[in-house]
């Protein structure tokens, strides 16, 4: 009898089939008795097709472009001239560890096999454990001493969305806006905190208290919900419950776009008026997101929601006025 193939190579060759544009997914088994036996039960075909754009949202490669966006977006908002790179590579691998160990967390919760193979799942937390001591290792070397005084309110909110993770219910069609709050303020408070600083003279106060962070913020909740509530809406049988769902998103991105709009007005110095556009932006793709989501799978809106906010830093960087 011929030797069953390595882990390795099913690993490789799962990623390779996952990469044909409109093939859908097929999981190799990973035993080698399952190879013998070939059983109907063996074999799990994941229902959406996975294509080369779902590539970023599979991996988690979203989470660290927006982060590293947006930081750039706050410094630039906030005039801060001394930014160093090591700081957006802290950014990078820490938003990249967190979105790694939520996936792998989320796909246990529901016990999606189909997400990730056994082998996957290994060399994921090895990855993204190497990044994060990558990540804690640049933070001691290179930021301020002040940014300790924001990491313990940091870390009270990722270890807050994984409890609320772990300990919320898991039934089919709950939405957990709790855990969605704790994860959109987490990631921008994360994302602000990396231009806080090196900005003289300022706390964790006027962080809270900035327009700029508090319109991100609701800008992140907002994104986060919208997955669930489109998953929701797509497995509900009453076309009047999903309308309802559509509106609970839309209401709240109209009025974070008028907000944006507003402070973009009243901001007579207009030196963070290309962040509100850009958030304003942000919040208007999600509304055309909402409006479309049936023509798409979940697998697209996932990536779509993650491009919605990465455009807008091509809004900010052609705002015309001298930064």
């Amino acid at each position: 009898m011929e030797k069953s193939p390595s882990r390795l190579w099913q690993s490789l060759t799962l990623l390779i089939a996952s990469l044909g544009p409109g093939r859908t997914l097929l999981l190799i088994p990973e035993s080698a008795l399952a190879f013998e036996s070939m059983r109907a039960d063996d074999l799990r075909v994941e229902k959406e097709s996975r294509r080369l754009w779902h590539i970023p949202n599979l991996l988690g490669l979203d989470a660290p472009l927006i982060a590293v966006m947006w930081l750039f977006l706050f410094a630039r908002t906030w005039r801060i001239f001394y930014h160093p790179w090591e700081a957006y590579l802290a950014l990078a691998l820490a938003a990249w560890t967190i979105r790694i160990a939520g996936l792998l967390v989320e796909s246990a919760m529901v016990n999606d096999g189909s997400r990730f193979s056994e082998m996957q799942r290994v060399w994921l937390k090895r990855c993204a454990f190497v990044a994060g001591l990558a990540a804690v290792v640049l933070t001691v070397l290179n930021f301020p001493l002040t940014v300790y005084n924001f990491l313990l309110v940091g870390g009270l909110m990722v270890a807050g969305y994984f409890a609320v993770s772990l300990f919320s219910g898991q039934e089919e069609g709950e939405i957990s806006y709790f855990k969605n709050a704790l994860g959109g303020i987490g990631f921008a408070f994360g994302i602000a905190l990396t231009a806080q600083v090196y900005l003289p003279n300022t706390g964790i106060q006027e962080l809270f208290l900035s327009r700029e962070f508090i319109c991100f913020a609701v800008l992140c909740i907002l994104a986060s919900s919208a997955i669930d509530i489109w998953k929701k809406a797509a497995n509900a049988e009453d076309k009047e419950m999903s309308t309802m769902d559509e509106i609970s998103l839309s209401l709240p991105l109209t009025l974070l776009g008028a907000a944006s709009l507003v402070y973009a007005v009243q901001d007579e110095s207009m030196l963070a008026r290309p962040f509100y556009y850009a958030v304003l932006t942000g919040a208007a793709l999600l509304q055309v997101l909402n409006r479309a989501r049936g023509r798409f799978d979940i697998a697209t809106l996932k990536t779509l929601t993650g491009f919605a906010l990465l455009v807008p830093g091509l809004v900010f960087q052609s705002y015309p006025m001298d930064r």
